[in-house]
């Protein structure tokens, strides 16, 4: 079960959190929480104001990708005595305008890396994924935080996360005063997350790779804003893998979820998913199907460790939480 570790000081002062991507599924759910704790004052940065803001949290309307921004919103960090940024401001999906992704993903996180600097900045917390150890055929068993991000830079959804975690690392090396943590959530699924992967097991028919089975981990949406509340509450320099108990052979998932799936040599594969992904019937673009070949599961031990959390989820569970909402919603009987 989570737990945060604080010192009486920090239990009795109210802390500042800036907030970004509050309308994600992530922002939208941590800000809730927050918001509802007497501990913690909230600031969101957005460009769209939610509909769902709290009472008492100050809203201020920013593009993060803006020219010249950074200069604004370091005004905002300091007017507003900042201690904390909760920067999730990131795709949940791949998209074709890849020049959009890329500004919003690196411009927008160097915006609020170079405010940050310009304050006395207390912790910065950045949403990654273990997507970006890549899926390759040399990667051991369970990836631990301290191996390479090495994904396929031909990726540009997950080329823009590796960058920014290389803009993050240089400003915590920078910064040794500030407790830069970074959460890498594996693939995330539940009853009301919605990304490339839950549309991906929503179809009826699934693409498999002719000779490959990999082994898959999920975690539940619910353990994953768990673990960000985690990270909030106490000091966590460092990057943590965020991670559901136990793995599934991917043709296990497949039977559990109820789905057909259609084996297809890969380069086959890859031209039938490249002129899917051209017609907008598929979520991903092809070069995703080496993450149908090979091994990216990730080591969650550091988490336990250091921060005392496990999930409560096992990947089995989480798998059939989400397709038990699914079957609902197949049959219209939830939104």
């Amino acid at each position: 079960m989570p737990s945060g570790k604080q010192s009486r000081k920090q239990q009795k002062k109210t802390q500042k959190v800036v907030i970004t991507g509050v309308n994600s599924f992530i922002g939208s759910n941590l800000s809730r929480r927050l918001a509802n704790d007497p501990r913690y004052q909230l600031v969101i940065i957005d460009i769209k104001k939610p509909d769902f803001l709290e009472k008492g949290v100050k809203f201020y309307k920013i593009d993060i990708t803006e020219p010249m921004i950074d200069g604004v919103i370091a005004d905002i960090l300091k007017k507003e005595a900042v201690d904390m940024v909760v920067h999730l401001a990131f795709l949940s999906s791949p998209i074709k305008n890849t020049t959009l992704s890329h500004e919003l993903e690196v411009i927008g996180t160097l915006n609020m890396i170079h405010a940050s600097s310009a304050i006395k900045l207390k912790k910065f917390i950045l949403k990654s994924t273990t997507m970006a150890y890549g899926a390759n055929a040399t990667n051991p068993n369970f990836i631990t935080e301290e191996h390479p991000l090495r994904a396929d830079h031909g990726v540009a959804y997950l080329r823009d996360k590796m960058e920014v975690e290389h803009i993050v690392r240089r400003f915590s090396e920078k910064n040794p005063r500030t407790v830069v943590t970074v959460l890498r959530p594996c693939a995330t699924l539940g009853p009301t997350i919605r990304n490339f992967l839950t549309s991906y097991l929503a179809s009826p028919i699934i693409l498999t790779i002719l000779g490959f089975d990999p082994l898959y981990q999920f975690v539940h949406e619910e353990d994953v804003i768990d673990m960000f509340r985690v990270a909030v509450e106490g000091d966590y320099p460092g990057a943590f893998n965020i991670v559901g108990r136990g793995v599934l052979p991917f043709s296990t998932v497949l039977k559990l979820s109820g789905k057909i799936g259609i084996p297809a040599p890969y380069p086959i594969a890859y031209s039938i998913v490249s002129m899917m992904w051209s017609a907008g019937l598929l979520p991903v673009p092809p070069v995703f199907l080496n993450f149908l070949r090979y091994s990216w599961l990730a080591d969650g031990a550091k988490a336990k460790k250091m921060m005392n959390f496990e999930s409560r989820y096992t990947t089995k569970d989480t798998l059939e939480s989400f397709m038990g909402t699914q079957r609902l919603r197949e049959l219209r009987l939830v939104e």
